[in-house]
């Protein structure tokens, strides 16, 4: 019988609140993506009973129903109807599930939106910054080469065009047209203009202003600030966007540019930018000054790896960029330092004591990139997971950044921490002992208070075998490659047991014909989702959503056979157990235990291959 898509769409609105409750709603190929105001009005169990809906997720924010190719649509259009709601595309969607965020939220994660991409560039010339800074120092004669010169320019170039770069990304961020943002950034550290950093040497009147209206407009230009350049994007992608719907079609494509351009640069240099400039350096001074501050570098020191935990460190790049525009030196980045090393600590001492063969695997790896900087595989791998090492981390970043404040540390650039900033610092040997006493500090905590649980009955170690990395990838995308979770027969997606995985509306993949009982990660990434039958996982990493099924219809076992590993929201390296299953129960049961592996958002994706290699 056909499905009746005005009833499904009607028993979808009933179940999830009605219209009054849908923020947005789109479709892709296969899914009904829809962002709840509430979700406590949501009744997942009635929704996975509506005739047409073929299983939900949420991922994101959203709430995805899964009906199938070419009747997604159809119902789609007669939910619109049914809900009053208007149609969007999945970016709008995913825009609206990031603007359920509070407020407070939303304004400490736009600065790290906007760094994270540039921060390759930024780390790069960084790093080469404090290269060239450091070779004369050994090599005095060097310092007069064109190859110092040389070398000077390619890496002070994302520094002193920062805005550029700040203005690109949060065109990006805001929706803007990132050609335009680029104009704004270029416009803000244009030529013509006073550099910001030597408006020092001018005398007071010397500086060259315009008078434009009751507007005295210092002519100097915003070399090294972020926060006005960020403020003026916005603002010219709420123009931008503004001026789409309202100017004609015929001339959009002049006027929406051309005024665009204009109104931002007005309020930009007459506005935004004085305004800002002015309150970014309050800003600045505060840091500087608990930077400087004994009690205020401990507490920093200390509440560091949680500003890691809730995403927000990135908005530290901020104020380190002002730091360096200012007086040359970043005095925030001795505490970053402090707090990630003695996580590097905590997980080395984790490392060294457990007995756990699983959890070595990851704590080794994991301490090692957090001595590199890159804290997040030693914290929610490890430190944050058993919780003592993360505070016995705290603990010791505390009493490292305390030491870096005392000393006066700091370097001429941001992006770096741990071991590969100490070609920047401005004290090498002080800077070895803060590391050393943030590390140590830690390591000792932990080594001295932290117990290992072993839960009774436990079962032994897994052997090393289990724990080996896959070498052959199942799934290969733009985005990265999938590698074969549980050893066995790769087959074709079509060729699984079961309709729903076959027909493709979960996403493409392949199924596995298991030849042993452990399921790994395919990837470093994260776990999204956790079956409450302990039968099925979600891993998401760059953008690729997967889903691991071990079994067809196993749902009905109720966890009897399953044992998960992992829980939602750990992170994942390759190799790493997720779900040990007894092959002998699921076929005693009369199920099929063929693992299904699938990229459940494939159709969101470029260049998607499945297929063993």
């Amino acid at each position: 019988m056909a499905l009746d898509y005005r009833k499904c769409a009607q028993e979808i609105a009933d179940n999830i609140g009605g219209g009054s409750n849908v923020i947005s709603a789109a479709h892709c190929a296969t899914r009904l993506r829809l962002v709840i105001g509430d979700n406590s009005k949501v009744n997942k169990a009635a929704l996975e009973n509506v005739d047409g809906v073929k299983g939900m997720f949420e991922s994101n924010g959203q709430l995805q129903l899964i009906i199938g190719t070419g009747t997604v649509n159809k119902v789609y259009e007669e939910f619109l109807s049914v809900t009053g709601a208007s149609a969007a595309t999945k970016d709008d969607v995913k825009a609206a599930a990031a603007s359920k965020m509070p407020w407070w939220k939303k304004i400490l994660k736009t600065p790290g939106d906007v760094f994270v991409p540039i921060l390759p560039a930024i780390v790069a010339s960084g790093l080469m910054m404090g290269l060239v800074e450091a070779i004369p120092k050994f090599w005095p004669a060097f310092g007069q080469t064109d190859w110092y010169s040389f070398l000077d320019l390619v890496a002070n170039t994302a520094f002193a065009l920062l805005p550029v770069l700040v203005a690109i990304s949060a065109a990006r961020v805001f929706g803007g047209n990132i050609f335009l943002g680029a104009v704004i950034g270029l416009m803000m550290v244009h030529p013509a203009l006073v550099n910001a950093w030597t408006v020092g040497n001018y005398a007071a009147g010397e500086i060259p202003t315009w008078q434009l209206w009751f507007f005295n407009v210092q002519q100097v230009g915003y070399q090294g600030h972020v926060i006005p350049v960020i403020l003026a994007v916005l603002l010219m992608s709420k123009v931008e966007k503004l001026l789409h719907k309202i100017v004609p079609e015929m001339i959009d494509l002049f006027v929406t540019p051309l005024v665009t351009v204009l109104v931002t640069s007005f309020v930009t240099f007459t506005i935004i930018g004085p305004i800002f400039s002015i309150l970014e350096n309050y800003v600045l001074e505060g840091a500087k000054w608990l930077a400087s501050f004994s009690v205020g570098a401990v507490v920093m020191g200390a509440i560091y790896p949680w500003t890691v935990v809730m995403g927000l460190h990135h908005m530290y790049n901020v104020i380190e960029a002002g730091m360096i525009a200012q007086t040359g030196l970043n005095t925030w980045m001795p505490i970053a330092s402090a707090a990630n090393f003695a996580q590097f600590g905590a997980c080395l001492a984790v490392a060294l004591k457990v007995k756990n063969q699983k959890t070595k695997s990851v704590a080794f790896p994991s301490s090692l990139s957090a001595s590199l900087g890159i804290t997040e595989p030693a914290i929610f791998g490890i430190n944050f997971r058993f919780m003592k090492p993360f505070l016995c981390g705290m603990a010791g970043g505390a009493v490292g950044a305390l030491f870096g404040a005392l000393f006066g540390l700091g370097a001429p650039v941001y992006g770096v921490t741990g071991i590969p900033a100490i070609p920047a610092v401005n004290n090498v040997p002080l800077y070895l002992v803060e590391l050393a006493i943030s590390a140590g500090v830690a390591f000792a905590l932990v080594w001295t208070l932290w117990k290992e649980e072993q839960p009774e009955g436990a079962a032994a170690p897994a052997p090393a075998a289990a724990l080996e990395v896959p070498t052959v990838s199942v799934i290969r995308c733009k985005n990265g490659s999938v590698l074969q979770p549980v050893k066995g027969t790769v087959i074709a997606r079509d060729q699984i047991p079961d309709e729903t995985f076959a027909s493709g509306v979960l996403g493409d993949g392949v199924g596995i014909q298991p030849a042993d009982e452990v399921v790994v990660a395919p990837f470093d990434g994260t776990i999204s989702s956790v079956a409450e039958s302990q039968h099925a996982v979600g891993v998401e990493c760059n953008g690729m959503e997967m889903l691991i099924h071990v079994g067809v219809d196993t749902v009905n076992m109720k966890g009897d056979g399953f044992t998960c590993l992992v829980k939602e929201g750990d992170a994942v390296k390759a190799g790493q157990p997720l779900i040990r299953f007894d092959r002998k129960k699921i076929k005693d049961a009369g199920y099929s235990d063929t693992v299904a592996v699938l990229l459940t958002n494939s159709d969101d994706l470029e260049e998607v291959e499945c297929g063993a290699k």
